[in-house]
């Protein structure tokens, strides 16, 4: 049987600011991706968000990301290695705390926003961050973007990986994600987007916005928390998922 694991961010609020519905999306999704103060997140919403995802059973991930709280994460900074390093540390760390505390376990990290994109194309970044998680607990899994740079770098390191795959978001032909600065880069139309998971997870290939159909791998799937239609599509794919026979867990 086909299995499919499927991701969500998480814990993305800011003090008075509420983004995402995460109460509910933890009701759809098999693992949580949880924003570790830097790009989103703080203390008060890191822990609720843990203690939430630990009581429906849910795998719990540290999401890092650049320190850009205004841009949201998604803004390119010129960061060294070592950089890299010691910024994905201090999340994970700060996260893993509140894991812990709640009784929980963490199961996994995936890069936030810029920081991921960088580390899919960038082997030195994907090696800083590969390093750290390898480095704090050498049996976390290490989730980046299906056939990327991060995924080399992980396995090379000694870390399982997960290969990822977004259902709202369109391909190149060398296997990366449009950006968003293009037009095209999001598919808002929940039917295609359900299409595009299944040819994924059935065919392992996608079709790239040229109509080039490039072969994935496909572990887990990203869904956004944050537009929406974001419940009634993760309803609607995991519908879909069911009636495929595609079984819905966690690595």
């Amino acid at each position: 049987m086909l299995r499919l694991d499927l991701n969500c961010d998480m814990g993305e609020s800011f003090g008075r600011y509420v983004l995402g519905t995460d109460a509910d999306m933890m009701n759809e999704i098999t693992s949580a991706n949880i924003a570790c103060g830097f790009h989103a997140g703080d203390p008060s919403v890191m822990r609720k968000t843990v203690r939430l995802a630990v009581s429906k059973g849910i795998a719990v991930g540290a999401h890092p990301g650049l320190p850009d709280l205004a841009g949201f994460g998604r803004r390119r900074m010129d960061v060294s290695p070592e950089d890299v390093f010691d910024m994905v540390t201090y999340q994970i760390g700060a996260l893993q705390a509140f894991v812990r505390q709640e009784g929980g376990n963490m199961r996994h990290v995936k890069a936030h926003g810029a920081l991921y994109n960088m580390a899919a194309v960038d082997r030195t970044v994907a090696e800083a961050i590969a390093e750290a998680v390898y480095a704090i607990d050498p049996t976390l899994i290490l989730f980046g973007l299906a056939g990327s740079e991060m995924i080399q770098a992980g396995r090379t390191t000694g870390l399982q990986t997960a290969q990822e795959v977004f259902a709202d978001r369109t391909y190149q032909d060398d296997g990366t994600l449009t950006p968003r600065s293009m037009a095209g880069s999001l598919i808002e139309n929940p039917e295609l987007a359900v299409k595009q998971v299944l040819q994924m997870v059935k065919e392992g290939c996608v079709t790239a916005v040229s109509g080039k159909k490039v072969a994935i791998t496909a572990d887990t799937v990203c869904i956004h928390g944050d537009g929406t239609q974001a419940l009634s599509f993760a309803q609607m794919l995991r519908a879909a998922l069911n009636q495929e026979q595609v079984l819905v867990q966690a690595l």
